[in-house]
């Protein structure tokens, strides 16, 4: 008992950075205990950087959760990758997250070089380790420890939540000593509205065909409570980039517009902890992943990284 009253209180920053679709999202919300960013199997779902904070009696750890490290082909993909690489600065741990192939990919390689310039503690963490047997991950370990010389090596995996224990008591004694940045209760510095739109997004990629999810963007319009009864009114848009895109959100006499509705309720309900009566339209703004105003306007703002 007295120990811990003698225990100094820990806080840092810990920045998770790897390729599109290693798991990022899906371990920063396994340790946090609920969902802040969105998931998807489908890469490059993270365009900003998501700020969670887990607090315990003996610390406090503000993770950062990043876009994919990836090769860009439009102005929003440029944002997403600086965003990414200017969060290894002042840092105190970088968690490096990779899937479990002994065989290093060219971009986890351009990684790796980025990541011989950085003075923070690295983690390498190996996810997916529930798809492999044992002896492939020993193998991985062996070859990514050739390339670097990481503080410490953890196989997880997020989604079965295996290992994540051990990951946090890893992170809690390499944090330095330092204050409580955010009060005990406070899990994301994220607003409300950003994450609602983030959900609505979600959703979007989880049901529409693959060309159409990194076109689009959507933005709350309305958000607000009703003055006779419990229930807040959202009102959100969808921007895509075609007028074809268009047609299959909407969906046949708008039957995927209202599938996207129905998902992103309930998990919006449980983030407000109210009823909600969403709103959803669909506008086309053509080539908005290339025009500096149009980013700006969603969030993603490359003079600010």
């Amino acid at each position: 008992m007295n120990n811990n009253k003698n225990k100094k209180f820990r806080s840092g920053f810990v920045s998770l950075i790897g390729r599109p679709n290693v798991g990022k999202s899906t371990l920063m919300n396994c340790l946090i205990g609920e969902k802040i960013a969105i998931t998807s199997n489908k890469p490059q779902t993270t365009r900003n950087k998501i700020r969670s904070i887990l607090t315990t009696d003996n610390f406090q750890v503000i993770f950062i959760d990043t876009p994919g490290i990836h090769t860009p082909k439009s102005k929003l993909g440029s944002f997403m990758v600086k965003s990414a690489e200017t969060s290894l600065n002042e840092i105190d741990i970088i968690l490096y997250l990779i899937e479990p192939f002994e065989k290093i990919k060219d971009s986890d390689l351009k990684i790796i070089e980025k990541l011989q310039k950085v003075k923070s503690n690295i983690f390498l963490i190996i996810n997916k380790i529930d798809t492999v047997p044992k002896e492939d991950i020993l193998k991985v370990i062996d070859s990514y420890r050739s390339k670097y010389n990481f503080n410490e090596i953890i196989p997880i995996s997020a989604i079965k939540n295996i290992n994540t224990e051990e990951l946090l008591k890893n992170i809690e004694k390499y944090l330095p000593e330092g204050p409580r940045y955010f009060p005990k209760d406070m899990i994301t510095d994220q607003p409300e509205r950003q994450i609602v739109s983030e959900i609505i997004r979600e959703k979007a990629l989880f049901l529409l065909q693959e060309e159409i999810p990194h076109g689009i963007a959507v933005e709350i319009t309305g958000m607000k409570n009703r003055k006779d009864k419990e229930i807040v009114d959202v009102d959100a848009t969808i921007y895509c980039e075609r007028d074809s895109h268009k047609g299959i959100i909407i969906g046949k006499q708008g039957s995927m517009l209202k599938r996207i509705g129905s998902k992103a309720r309930y998990d919006i309900e449980r983030l407000l902890g109210s009823p909600i009566n969403l709103q959803i339209w669909v506008k086309v703004k053509k080539d908005w992943r290339d025009s500096d105003f149009l980013l700006k306007n969603f969030g993603y703002d490359l003079k600010k990284l």
